[in-house]
């Protein structure tokens, strides 16, 4: 029997990982691509998503009261963890962060605000990693909006540089897995 995380990484290897020539968000080319939301999306991939990135948080021993991330990515992620917090009595709020604020209503960057307060520790989440710039952009947001930023993770690092990106700016990048855990699946 395969465990949760065997099982997702076989999920994601299936839905999300192509070889093919891309145009990545940082302008980069490259011959693979990993599109995280086709997997995120599944059902049976936003439950092991849910279950194993909730474990990684809880895990950690850090006081979290949310998990958010930007969108689109992070979208999927955040209701799973959500989801799978409220079923284990043990609540982590979803919020959502735009790419641009919105043009009308409370010109929100930041959607499910209400649900935390200034101050709260939360843990950035997101789909696949390359150069960081995504995801510190979300912990700019977050952050920007008096949340207090104690955990960044990922699904997928690419291994492209992102996880020292984030260093060098006082965050370790935590994924569940690697371009090379994916790639072990070609052979």
């Amino acid at each position: 029997m395969l465990t949760y995380r065997e099982e997702l990484l076989r999920l994601l290897y299936r839905l999300s990982y192509e070889e093919r020539e891309v145009t990545l968000t940082s302008g980069k080319k490259s011959n693979f691509y990993v599109d995280g939301k086709q997997t995120t999306c599944h059902a049976r991939g936003a439950f092991l998503t849910g279950e194993l990135f909730f474990e990684r948080i809880r895990a950690a021993k850090l006081p979290v009261k949310g998990v958010g991330g930007l969108t689109m990515g992070a979208d999927p992620i955040v209701s799973a963890v959500s989801v799978i917090s409220a079923i284990k009595d043990d609540p982590l709020h979803a919020f959502l962060i735009r790419k641009e604020p919105k043009g009308h209503g409370k010109n929100l960057w930041l959607e499910g605000d209400k649900n935390l307060k200034a101050g709260d520790p939360v843990a950035i989440v997101e789909d696949v990693v390359t150069s960081g710039a995504s995801l510190w952009k979300a912990i700019e947001r977050a952050q920007a909006h008096n949340l207090k930023v104690v955990q960044a993770l990922t699904l997928v690092d690419r291994g492209e540089g992102g996880a020292e990106f984030l260093k060098e700016r006082g965050f370790k990048l935590e994924a569940l897995f690697t371009i090379a855990d994916l790639k072990s699946l070609l052979l």
